[in-house]
């Protein structure tokens, strides 16, 4: 594929969300930007969270994956089931109740300021890395495949695509995504289903037999049952419910979306129909893996970066329509993801930290100007972080992801589950120090595991270790309630 035709598809692509974002923009206001006016459609929104879920991480990671870790991730998704209905019948209930634009006002009502601002805080610096590692993987296929062919530098593809996410989501907000993430979930879908498709012509084995020789390889392993290992069962198990607790559950992006619902019997028809169908695409995406494992025994061939094997073989093996089939997916995957970090950052730096929704004696066109300036900082923050992520780039994103959520949605999950669970009052100007000490013990605790605990290593559980402790310590700084 010419870098010509590459560029030309990603021009394509963009002009068609562009014509989405116009007939969604349209007289949006700042709750049509933070909550969509409450009037999103909830089986609108449970598709496109797919898309905003998976992200360009799991159209290209998790596929490439496969051959580091097998089906394992298949235990992860299935504990992602579980947490999941603990979100719909428990925390949303609770934001509902509340009448909550941020999730993290909920913290403010149970503990205090301090405690407030540390939660916001922490997923502020969680969705930027996060959503910048996501950003980065997609950006450099386009450096790889369009740009270093042209000799453009990569900050000015960094610059291009963000500036595209800031065009389309600075007026409309969720608004807008809720409707571009279903045309981007639609896409990247097709891409999946269609490179399937293509893997099986080029080997000229037909689709039932496939499915056959997956089963039978060692790539389908599912169950690892050495406690001992950092992908043991069990492990995977609780810490896909957790991981999918902090980062749908206690995450302003993906919560923003689901209180944009009419109300909480549909935002909960939202979360249910949307955990179902997402565990059979994580399914059909570790088949697509494993076909591409097949692909490069079948070809001899050798891809050192588990990130680069669907990009590579969709590219330049399977011909030119295959390759414009990947590419319309990963731009798919990407979008979503980058779009809602954006939005959900400018929500909650809004809210949270410059208290928009308080402020009395200013203007609606006020709180816009300064809503927009709060956008085009973020998106600043996102162009730094992705030049950095560029020179970090050393093991599968999705690893890094995931380890990434560990230290930093940790401190939310002891905050959330000891406000839940407990009725104690704490000590809120001590948080702060307990929030930070909790992830610093565990890069500790998880550096040494192999000598501290005989031969133990920490695997996506470090999560529920970072959460236990934030529990502890603020059970530790805290009094029994006068009501209890």
């Amino acid at each position: 594929m010419s870098p010509l035709l590459i560029l030309g598809i990603f021009l394509i692509y963009t002009l068609v969300l562009f014509s989405v974002t116009w007939f969604t923009a349209r007289k949006a206001d700042n709750q049509s930007f933070f909550i969509g006016n409450k009037i999103s459609p909830w089986f609108v929104v449970a598709y496109g969270m797919i898309g905003a879920s998976l992200s360009g991480v799991t159209f290209m990671s998790v596929p490439g994956w496969v051959k580091d870790t097998q089906f394992s991730y298949m235990v992860v998704v299935l504990g992602y089931l579980l947490g999941y209905f603990v979100i719909a019948l428990v925390l949303l209930p609770l934001y509902y109740r509340l009448k909550l634009t941020s999730i993290y006002s909920y913290l403010e009502q149970r503990f205090g300021f301090w405690s407030y601002k540390t939660g916001a805080g922490f997923f502020i610096l969680s969705r930027t890395l996060g959503a910048s590692l996501r950003m980065f993987l997609v950006i450099n296929v386009l450096q790889i495949f369009v740009f270093d062919a042209w000799h453009v530098p990569f900050w000015i593809n960094v610059l291009v695509f963000i500036t595209l996410i800031i065009l389309y989501t600075l007026k409309g907000g969720i608004k807008t995504i809720i409707w571009t993430d279903t045309l981007q979930t639609t896409f990247m879908l097709l891409a999946v289903v269609l490179s399937v498709i293509y893997i099986g012509k080029n080997l000229h084995i037909p689709l039932f037999k496939l499915v056959s020789i997956v089963k039978e390889s060692p790539v389908s392993r599912v169950f690892i049952t050495d406690w001992h290992h950092p992908r043991f069962f069990l492990k995977q198990f609780f810490s896909g419910m957790f991981i999918t607790i902090v980062m749908t559950g206690l995450d302003q992006e993906m919560m923003q979306k689901n209180l944009s619902c009419r109300n909480i019997k549909e935002a909960q028809k939202n979360m249910f129909t949307f955990s179902g169908i997402l565990v059979a695409v994580n399914l059909l995406f570790l088949f697509l893996g494993a076909l591409l494992l097949i692909f490069i025994q079948n070809r001899g061939l050798t891809i050192s970066s588990s990130d680069d094997i669907f990009p590579t073989i969709a590219i330049r093996y399977l011909g030119p329509v295959a390759g414009v089939v990947f590419l319309i997916g990963l731009i798919s995957a990407a979008f979503p993801s980058a779009d809602g970090a954006l939005t959900s950052l400018t929500t909650s730096v809004s809210i949270d930290f410059l208290g928009l929704e308080r402020r009395e004696g200013i203007s609606e066109k006020t709180k816009t100007r300064i809503r927009y300036a709060v956008h085009l900082t973020i998106a600043l923050v996102f162009f730094i972080s992705v030049l950095i992520f560029s020179t970090l780039n050393d093991k599968a994103v999705i690893e890094k992801l995931f380890t990434i959520a560990g230290y930093t949605y940790g401190p939310l999950l002891g905050l959330y589950s000891f406000g839940l669970f407990t009725r104690r009052i704490v000590k809120d100007k001590i948080t702060p120090a307990i929030a930070i000490f909790s992830p610093v013990a565990c890069y500790f605790l998880s550096k040494y595991s192999v000598v501290l605990f005989n031969g133990y290593k920490f695997g996506f559980e470090l999560l529920l270790l970072n959460g236990l402790l934030t529990f502890v310590g603020l059970f530790i700084f805290s009094r029994k309630s006068e009501k209890s």
